[in-house]
């Protein structure tokens, strides 16, 4: 396991409630190192943080292990299954306003 990776597990793991799920794939090509993290449902929230702000501290955190090591590192987070996209919550919004209108139209 390189250094990047092994900080990722640290972090994530010590921010999650089910760390035994936490699975980083680590790929290299030209582009530099991809780090791909997989975590339960339920600690999704804690990794992605309010407004993003716990992933965009990873992800810079991760580029200066990266520079450190002169690799370029990039980080994905994959959605669990069942999980809630905000396309799906923008669309459950949507048709609530829509039966608002609706309602006013009477």
């Amino acid at each position: 396991m390189e250094k990047e990776q092994e900080f990722l597990e640290y972090v994530v793991k010590a921010l999650v409630d089910e760390p035994n799920a936490v699975k980083i794939e680590r790929k290299v090509d030209e582009m530099g190192v991809l780090l791909t993290l997989d975590v339960a449902s339920v600690d999704m929230g804690k990794i992605i943080g309010r407004s993003g702000n716990t992933a965009k501290a990873i992800r810079t955190l991760l580029r200066v292990v990266g520079m450190k090591n002169n690799a370029r590192v990039n980080l994905k987070i994959n959605e669990p299954e069942g999980g809630m996209r905000p396309e799906r919550i923008v669309a459950a919004d949507q048709s609530s306003v829509d039966e608002a209108i609706e309602d006013l139209k009477m």
